[in-house]
């Protein structure tokens, strides 16, 4: 039996979230510069997005680009860039027609101009779809995402649209990135690293987490059937015991 066999259609994670890592070490292994993995692990990002439409998955988000990446050699960051800029420009017509819808989370404003502009005509047009929803974690990262939604309920309560006697969970849920998107059940790390690197951490609270030695570039559909069914072998309890949710 395949892996993809094993899968229990019935218990999929509605929603995956992913850090892709292990482009750099990937392409040093093949004595390459690092622009060269992450060309190549855009290939793996085209896998991955595939097996996820094709098993019926409502949600991926790609850790892409984090706020601290910014930090990273010039050079490196200007191919990064033009990478993202030709990638989305290229990859539009395949996304309509797998019915998969493009979002972005991060701080946009960041991004030089050429990819803000492929992006947001990438989101515009294809936001009329109705499979996949494909949430691309750019220039983010979530301490940034929580301190952007402190101040915008600082700014509510000092408008007086909000008492802060009523604020809840569900009232800084609301005004994350991340708002519109339900929390992700599995969260993937590749490249043998185990930390979130300030990834989606309200958000994953209470989600399942797995690691695997993978380098992004070699991770494949394979690779995410056998994270699945680690997932389906495992117990929520959400803080309960096993009794209570048997």
């Amino acid at each position: 039996m395949s892996l993809k066999d094993q899968i229990d259609i019935i218990k999929l994670p509605h929603h995956i979230a992913i850090i892709m890592d292990g482009n750099g070490r990937w392409a040093k292994d093949k004595g390459e510069d690092r622009l060269f993995g992450h060309f190549h692990g855009v290939e793996s990002v085209r896998n991955i997005v595939e097996g996820c439409a094709e098993l019926g998955i409502g949600y991926l988000t790609l850790y892409a680009f984090s706020t601290e990446n910014w930090d990273r050699p010039e050079d490196e960051v200007t191919g990064l860039m033009e990478l993202l800029v030709d990638t989305i420009r290229h990859e539009v017509v395949t996304l309509n027609k797998n019915n998969i819808r493009l979002h972005v989370i991060g701080n946009m404003e960041l991004l030089p101009a050429a990819a803000k502009k492929e992006l947001d005509d990438a989101i515009r047009e294809t936001s009329a779809n109705t499979g996949l929803n494909l949430v691309m974690a750019l220039s983010y990262s979530s301490r940034w995402e929580l301190t952007q939604a402190m101040r915008k309920i600082a700014q509510k309560v000092r408008m007086d649209q909000i008492d802060p006697d009523e604020i809840t969970q569900e009232t800084i849920q609301q005004h994350l990135c991340t708002a519109k998107f339900p929390d992700p059940e599995l969260m993937i790390r590749t490249s043998g690293e185990y930390r979130i690197s300030n990834f989606l951490l309200f958000q994953l609270a209470y989600s399942e987490l797995y690691f695997t030695d993978t380098l992004w570039p070699d991770f494949r559909k394979e690779n995410l059937y056998e994270a699945i069914i680690d997932y389906q072998g495992r117990e929520r309890r959400f803080g309960k015991t096993s009794e209570q949710i048997a």
